[in-house]
């Protein structure tokens, strides 16, 4: 069921971009109510286009939807947190658009390993063959299995999992101990590579998941997801780290929406050399990070904040449209060098209202360090100028809602109040 509208009261917190716990509990309803209509759409696709699939594809889908159901009646919270998890949308989004035929058979294929992923975690003991494609076996949330095989033979007992390649005899089975109360699997086995857990959070490092970015990459030029390796893994989990610090000290609510929001950490490679500082959000998997390694914990924090917003926004425009679809007339913005559709402008001058927010609290604390202060400061007075150009372009546009027009109003509400005192912040 999808979760009613905010009201308007809550709709004009969400203008001013502060954090609120009851928003976020809205938007993560909202974002389980889609992913559970796309998940339902996919099962009607598969099912319309059953003739076209490869020779046991349908049987296999159908099983793993049993399977998930079963997981799903044994530990439902287990189940709705593996459905909500941001990769899990990606790969949503690249089955309901992949042509009937090989590539539509490639990506059903993952669906053995969602299914089988909810089943360790809900502690039901399924004995089956999941594909592994390109030798490789995908756990959603939890890691990577190298299994050298299409297809492997999974079985489970107690608080392990045995996982065979094809064709291969007991003594190259994979013994995975699980975690009794989280059904995670554990060990040190080589050929198993868990996510990284990050630091003072839920939130993870996901360099492994096979849908973490769009094939052909994201962005233009096109950035591809990499591995970050032993090494990096310990960078990316230092800047994460000290960049909440940051964050606590600057704006403690800010820092709690982050931790309540990403939930993935996907690091991608920088397009070619010279090319600046890059975050993403995806509209199909929100909650997901993606980005290059920011120079430092301010850069870090910044790229959180900026992405934290693009996904309130994308998940209050699915509750309440706020602008009407279809290209129509671009406009230049003051943070890039392309001019961008009104949607663009939005989710720009939302993010960047955010950053003014947060900028202009950093530069006039005291307690902070004065390069994050001065930093701060030079950056609220660029972007606090180009905000109010961007909220005139909103203002000014016949492409907004009217839900869309009380938006941007609170928006030029709150940017104003940002060049007031201090007080006027509380």
């Amino acid at each position: 069921m999808t979760p009613a509208p905010p009201s308007a009261a809550l709709l004009g917190l969400f203008a001013r971009t502060r954090p609120t716990r009851d928003g976020a509990v809205l938007l993560r309803s909202a974002l389980h109510a889609r992913r559970l209509v796309l998940l339902k759409a996919l099962l009607v696709r598969v099912r319309r286009h059953r003739a076209e699939l490869g020779d046991g594809v349908e049987d296999r889908f159908e099983a793993a939807w049993r399977l998930l159901e079963r997981a799903e009646q044994r530990a439902p919270a287990a189940v709705r947190d593996l459905l909500d998890y941001p990769t899990t949308g990606g790969w949503l989004a690249a089955a309901l658009t992949a042509p009937p035929g090989p590539e539509l058979d490639a990506r059903l294929a993952h669906f053995d390993a969602l299914a089988l992923t909810a089943a360790l975690r809900a502690g039901c003991a399924p004995d089956l063959t999941v594909a592994t494609p390109r030798g490789t076996l995908s756990l959603t949330g939890l890691g990577r299995l190298l299994t050298g095989a299409d297809r492997v033979a999974v079985r489970t007992g107690g608080r392990h999992a045995w996982i065979t390649p094809e064709g291969a005899g007991p003594a190259r089975a994979v013994l995975l101990p699980r975690d009794p109360r989280s059904g995670h699997p554990t060990g040190a086995d080589p050929r198993w590579t868990p996510v990284l857990r990050l630091p003072g959070g839920t939130a993870v490092l996901d360099d492994l998941d096979p849908y973490r970015v769009p094939r052909g990459g994201i962005g233009n030029p096109p950035r591809t997801g990499v591995e970050a390796g032993p090494v990096g893994r310990a960078v990316w989990a230092g800047r994460w780290r000290t960049a909440l610090r940051l964050l606590d000290a600057t704006d403690p609510a800010r820092a709690e929406e982050v931790r309540r929001l990403v939930r993935v950490l996907v690091p991608v490679a920088h397009a070619d050399r010279g090319t600046g500082p890059f975050g993403a959000t995806l509209r199909a998997a929100p909650g997901a990070v993606l980005a290059t390694l920011p120079e430092g914990p301010r850069e870090m924090a910044e790229v959180l904040v900026h992405e934290t917003q693009h996904t309130k926004l994308a998940a209050v425009h699915e509750l309440v449209p706020l602008h009407t679809a279809g290209p129509a007339t671009v406009h230049k913005v003051g943070w890039r060098t392309d001019a961008r559709p009104i949607a663009g402008v939005l989710q720009g001058a939302y993010a960047h209202l955010a950053l003014t927010d947060l900028w202009r609290r950093a530069a006039r604390s005291t307690g902070l360090s004065a390069s994050w202060r001065t930093r701060a400061g030079q950056q609220f007075e660029r972007f606090h100028h180009q905000v109010g150009r961007a909220l005139s372009v909103l203002l000014e546009s016949d492409e907004l809602t009217n839900a869309g027009r009380e938006f941007a109003h609170h928006m030029r509400q709150h940017h104003a109040r940002l060049g007031a005192t201090p007080r006027a912040l509380r």
